[in-house]
């Protein structure tokens, strides 16, 4: 049974490489002194570049895989406003003007996203097509729609309830109970996206070296040595842009975030009536679940691409894919004979208080943590970071205003993410 849910020739590397080669970066001599090294050649760590670069710093871009291998070209090219907990909590922990602030930024990433997709004049398939965040029972329909009803005075966003009676009119299934139309949220390709940027970079001047990781920082005089396989490199500032894939190089890092795998399909080609029927306005979606389900239509609007948590450990995309699919048809019964083309992984970085982080510690600038929302966020504090490598006072955000926690004998290993899933899926059943 499990051979009928793949097609003959299904990939285990992400659908968007399909139509975004990996990047061919030829590499000269390995630079023995940089203005800036960046380490991570994502999202974060290429806004980041690309502000010292166009900052006329001399700016080099390190990377263990290809350019952009990671999550940055993994992801479901969904963009939010990226703020995980509510206002009144981040009032609880924070007080009333740190949290006001904190929410402003997700906005302000959302805002700079679309605005340097269209000032930069990035080919990425952006569009502000609203999200369908959907409500996996009855209570927490009556949770979003209170939400939106007492919307945080100058903070309020574009979005309007959905009944169940009126739910198919955004996605084709009875699998909800209503949910809310956040109208703002938008999609893109990310490998397209990464690909611009990456073009971006380059044209400012900035060394890309990929397959290249650094395995060693040291304080030397006022700056860094970084130690790489191919030389090593006097920095005066270094930029730690990693991630769901923040290792040994950095442990105070480490220390700090969660890396989870978060698997996605792609579907086969499937009708444009059959399309039409289950998303209709083309939104992306998402659930709430606390494991949660994210899904959209490929660019194209021919195929679904459905991603989530599907096992308590990490595990392989040929295990993940069929599960996922199942997961799929629950929600929708007319795809009970699609199959799968595509189903691969990516780690995204969680942080102990559900919220990104930006600063500086022992020197080095940083920016990680974005909870499964970083295709915006990522973008904007790299951009800060950047900014805040120049020295420029527009660089600071409120996310550098709030400690970084972490938790006794965490070391980077999550040994309690098996049991939290299970503890989150027991939840999400009642």
């Amino acid at each position: 049974m499990t051979e009928d849910i793949f097609t003959a020739d299904t990939k285990t590397t992400p659908y968007w490489w399909d139509h975004v080669p990996r990047p061919d970066i030829p590499l000269g001599a390995f630079p023995a002194k940089a203005d800036v090294v960046v380490i991570g050649s994502g999202y974060t760590g290429l806004h980041a570049a690309l502000q010292t670069a166009r900052g006329g710093r001399h700016t080099l871009v390190l990377d263990a895989e290809d350019a952009g291998w990671g999550c940055s070209t993994r992801n479901g090219g969904q963009i939010s406003t990226s703020i995980k907990p509510g206002h009144a909590e981040l009032t609880r922990r924070h007080g009333l003007e740190t949290a006001t602030r904190i929410v402003q930024e997700g906005r302000n990433s959302l805002a700079f996203i679309e605005d340097f997709v269209r000032s930069e004049q990035i080919d990425c398939d952006f569009g502000v097509v609203g999200r369908f965040h959907a409500a996996h029972n009855p209570a927490q329909y009556e949770i979003l729609a209170r939400g939106l009803e007492n919307q945080p005075k100058g903070l309020e966003v574009p979005a309007h309830v959905v009944p169940r009676s009126e739910q198919r009119s955004e996605l084709g299934t009875d699998a909800y109970f209503g949910g809310i139309v956040l109208r703002a949220h938008a999609s893109v390709d990310p490998a397209r996206y990464h690909a611009g940027l990456l073009a971006k970079v380059q044209g400012a001047g900035a060394t890309i070296f990929p397959h290249t990781p650094a395995i060693d920082i040291a304080r030397s005089g006022s700056g860094f040595t970084v130690t790489t396989p191919r030389g090593v490199c006097e920095a005066k500032k270094v930029v730690i842009a990693t991630n769901g894939y923040t290792g040994k190089l950095t442990p105070w890092l480490r220390r700090r975030v969660i890396p989870i795998g978060s698997y996605i399909i792609a579907t086969e080609p499937l009708a444009s009536d059959v399309m039409a029927r289950i998303m209709p306005k083309n939104r992306i979606v998402s659930d709430t679940r606390k494991v949660v389900y994210y899904y959209r239509a490929s660019p194209d609007q021919r195929r679904i691409l459905f991603g989530g948590r599907v096992s308590h450990n990490e595990t392989n995309p040929m295990v993940s894919g069929p599960k996922l699919r199942d997961d799929l048809v629950k929600l929708f019964p007319e795809l009970a004979q699609t199959r799968i083309t595509h189903s691969w992984c990516g780690f995204v970085a969680y942080s102990f208080d559900e919220l990104a982080h930006a600063g500086e510690h022992e020197g080095l600038h940083y920016a990680m943590g974005y909870c499964g929302s970083g295709v915006g966020m990522a973008s904007y504090l790299g951009m800060r970071i950047g900014q805040q490598v120049l020295g420029l006072k527009e660089g600071h955000t409120a996310l550098n205003d709030i400690k970084f926690p972490t938790m006794p004998f965490y070391t980077g290993n999550p040994w309690f993410l098996a049991p939290s899933v299970m503890y989150y899926r027991w939840k999400d059943a009642r």
